[in-house]
Parts: structure tokens; sequence; C-alpha cells
């Protein structure tokens, strides 16, 4: 069957492998090798080896640990939608993110300062949600402090940067016609510097009045035929940096003020590469953005818990971050109230007017003598004494007792008649019409009671006007009269009269409760 095996034939020809005549690896003849491709076993292993080496870069068909994971070319989309949520990420881990980020290019002077920046970046992102923005303020004693860099960094953070270093108030309004943009201002010092010369006043203006949503600034608009009056917003977050001492007390009020210092030698952080830094933060920024859009509303409601002794501005400024930490959840809520605490209560006020400062010597005076009431001379003498004080300099001139008088009267505070010692004299008593008690209340923070029955008993405190001296008073009469000193509560009428004669005797009285404990 000729046909058959012909045709058997070619269909072997079609299907086999081909086979060269010479060796594939030498091109020399195969002299009856048994392998049908190449002429020894030399030659086998070398070409083996050469496509094995070709074959290296296998195209993505095998894992590859030296480079990043990326999105499959091609959807898959047979494993159906991917679930909401799957992908996001906390909000604790968003915000350790850009402290840990932050904290690569910054000396922060504690532990709070970064905490705090991450909130208020965050918040910028949602500031057209908020009813209030809280500016941000980053002054030093001296240049070369860091607060520029903390700008630096913070542009690619926040929402809509827009740094600057000299801006007119003009630019603003038309710059926040299209919303809410984040306002960078460096060497702002410069700007309210009153030794520039400059008039200031519509920024500084704008800056003050900014800080809530519903804030507008008016203004004329047109020529003189065609006049009206345009109501610009001016409601946006801002950052301000600048030295130390040239920040208008109207918007230091309305900031949480980061006191930035000078970088130990020992202290390193990383090299400022601007470009290197803008890719770096950009999925910084990113996860940042969705997950603080994703809480707006829940930020937007909240009611934060705020800690002790944080009301009025200060709680309404610290507002929103205590929100944002509260929906981040994990070690946030505890953090944030930490720093609110450091920045508001412990800091303590950071511009203070001279009234102020001076009521708040006489308290300290009127509360290490545990009395109610100081001659006039008595306390100038104590003010003077002070190291730290401005008393023996005001505007050239040491503090008399007419600037005294004039000074306290703006807070209904008037001398007295008072009786020290046995003799009448012109001073200053806590309580009664026109006493230090209840301005005290009104603009001093109150002061945490310090009087024991021992030490209270110790003190001198100067007999009222009519009482007879009693040689021992007890010591819980002496404890409380002390905390109503301190403190500037109740009216002063104490439960035993008040303690007189020689320090001697005192201190009698002082030993006999001392063993009596």
């Amino acid at each position: 069957m000729p046909d058959i095996t012909d045709a058997l034939s070619a269909i072997d020809a079609a299907i086999a492998d081909e086979h060269p005549a010479d060796c594939r690896e030498c091109g020399g003849p195969r002299d009856g090798s048994p392998s049908v491709d190449f002429c020894s076993d030399p030659c086998q292993t070398a070409w083996t080896a050469r496509q094995a080496a070709k074959q290296a870069d296998d195209r993505g068909a095998t894992p590859n640990r030296d480079l990043p994971e990326a999105a499959p070319v091609r959807p898959l989309t047979w494993l159906g939608p991917t679930p909401a949520g799957a992908f996001l990420k906390p909000g604790h881990e968003v915000l350790d993110a850009v402290v840990t980020f932050v904290s690569r290019f910054s000396a922060f002077p504690n532990e709070h300062c970064a905490p705090t920046l991450a909130l208020w970046y965050a918040h910028t992102h949602i500031a057209d949600r908020l009813y209030v923005t809280p500016r941000l303020i980053l002054d030093s004693a001296e240049p070369g402090s860091g607060k520029t860099r903390v700008l630096e960094v913070g542009q690619y953070l926040v929402a809509k940067p827009e740094m600057t270093i000299s801006v007119t108030p003009a630019a603003v309004f038309r710059m926040l016609v299209e919303g809410p943009i984040t306002l960078l201002f460096d060497e702002i010092d410069a700007v309210f510097n009153p030794k520039t010369g400059g008039n200031n006043e519509d920024l500084r203006a704008l800056l003050n009045a900014g800080y809530k949503r519903t804030a507008t600034v008016a203004r004329c608009v047109g020529d003189a035929k065609s006049m009206n009056v345009t109501r610009f917003p001016v409601y946006a977050p801002v950052a301000l940096a600048g030295i130390a001492g040239g920040m208008p007390a109207t918007i230091t009020t309305r900031a949480v003020t980061i006191h930035m210092r000078k970088r130990r030698y020992d202290e390193v952080v990383e090299e400022f590469i601007e470009e290197d830094v803008e890719r770096e933060a950009a999925p910084v920024h990113a996860d940042l953005e969705a997950w603080a859009h994703r809480v707006a509303d829940e930020v937007a409601r909240a009611r934060p818990e705020r800690p002790d002794g944080v009301r009025d501005r200060a709680a309404e400024i610290w507002r929103p971050l205590l929100a944002l930490a509260d929906a981040a959840g994990g070690h946030w809520p505890e953090t944030v109230r930490k720093a609110c605490r450091h920045f508001v209560v412990e800091a303590g006020p950071q511009n203070v007017s001279t009234g102020v400062r001076l009521l708040s010597d006489i308290r300290d005076i009127f509360t290490a003598q545990n009395t109610d009431r100081i001659g006039t001379a008595d306390l100038i003498r104590e003010l003077h004494a002070i190291e730290d004080g401005p008393w023996t300099d005001l505007q050239g001139k040491p503090l008399d007792s007419r600037r005294l008088a004039k000074e306290l009267d703006r807070y209904s505070v008037r001398p007295k008649d008072v009786k020290v010692n046995g003799k009448a004299l012109k001073g200053y008593r806590v309580d009664s019409d026109g006493g230090l008690a209840d301005a005290w209340s009104r603009y001093l923070p109150p002061l945490a009671t310090r009087a024991t029955s021992a030490t209270a008993a110790t003190e001198q405190v100067n007999e009222n006007d009519d009482a007879e001296p009693v040689a021992q008073p007890d010591a819980t009469s002496a404890t409380t009269a002390a905390e109503q000193v301190a403190d500037g509560r109740g009216n002063h009428e104490r439960s035993a009269p008040a303690v007189t004669g020689t320090v001697a005797e005192v201190a009698e009285v002082a030993t006999d409760i001392e063993g009596e404990a």
C-alpha cells in the first residue's frame, strides 16, 4: 500500500521536530552522537546555560521582591467589584503617617507639636464644613529655628496651599472668592512690625475675622459713578511664621502657638530636598484628604469633651482638632487632649496686657503673705522687688501709687482706707466693693490651693478692722482663710479671728498644731 505509506511519511515529516544536521552549539558534525542536537556533552551544557540566562527576565511571570507592588495592567474584573472600604486606612494610621513624615524634617521642642500639626493639616481639607478654623502660629526667639521648614513641608499636606511672604489684603480677598484656601505666611513679624511704618490694619482685621466661616469684609468696588458695596468672604485656614513678639494679640488669641527652637547639635533631621518631599508626600496627602472627607459629617456635628480649664475661645478653636482626633480613634483622643492641655492650660496666655500682668503679680503677693489687705507703699515695694517684672521701668519710670491706681481702676479696683498692724493706711483689699477678688476671678485663671494646716498657721495674717486678737485659731479655719485668699473665692470673713503678735508666737502656734497632727 504505497499510497498509505507515503501519506504517513508526509504526516510524520510535518509534525516531527526538525533537528539540525550539525551541533547547535559549535556547528560541527555530530559524528554519531546519541544527541540529535549536539556533538558532545560540553556543547549541550554550554548551550543550556546560555538559554537559561536569556530567560532571566520573565516579564513579571515570577515575583520580584525588589520592586514595589503595582496594580495589574489587566483589571481582575472577574473577581467582581471591590468591597467598599477594602483599601481605606483607618484614621489613626493616617495621622500617625503624617506625624512620622513631618518629624523627618523638623526637631520639635516637645511631643505635642507634631500631633497638633497633623490635626491642623487634616482640618484644612474640610474647612468649608467647619464653623471655625484655628490659626496656627509658629514663632521663635531667633531666626533659623525651623519655622519656615514646617511651612515648606506642610504645603504638601494641606488643602489648596498658598505660600507667601508678602501679600496685600486685596489679593487675599480675591483668592478667597472661590472658597477657602490654606494661606501660609512666612516672616509675618516683618509685616506687623511697627518699625516698618506700613499700614497693615486691613490685613490684621482680615486674619482676625477670618477664623469664622460667617466672616466677611465689606469694601466699596467700582468707580465714583457706579460704586457698590461688596462683601468679601475671608474665612480660610491660616498659618503664620515669624519671630516671637511681633504678632497682634487679637490673632494670637485665635491661634494654636508652637514655639520653635534652634536644633541642638545632637538632633539630626533629614535633608529637605523639595522635589523628593513633594513626591514622597503625595500618598500621605492623598490618604489624609480621603480620610478627612470620610469623617467630615461626623466632625462637623461633634461636640467633643475638652480638658478642664479649656473654655471660651480656646475651646472654640480646639473643637475641630478634638473632633478629628476622636474620629481617628486609637491613641489620638488621649494624645490630642494632652496637647490641648499643654498649649492652653500649662503654657498659659502667651501675650497678656500690662493690667492683667499687674493683677497676677498682685495676687501672687497677697497669696504669699496670706493677707486680705496691703498698704499701697508696701504693695509697690513688693512689685518693684519682682526680679523679672516690668514695674521698675514703665515707659522710663517706675510704678508709683498714681500709675498703680490708674491701671487697677480699669478693673474697678480702687484704693481704700485699710488698717494694717494697727495703722490706718491707704491700700487695697481682697474683698469689699472695689476689692481685688472680683477682678482676679474674671481676668486670671484660678490658683491651685497650696495652703496646708501647718503652713497656714505660720504665715502672718493681718488683723481685721474691729476684731480683737485671739491667741491660737484652729488649723481648719487657718487653711480655709488661706485657700480663699489664694484663689479669690468667698467674702473672706474668717470663722476665727486672725493671728497677731510676733513671729515667735506664730512659730509656737505652728509647733503646737504639728504636734497635735
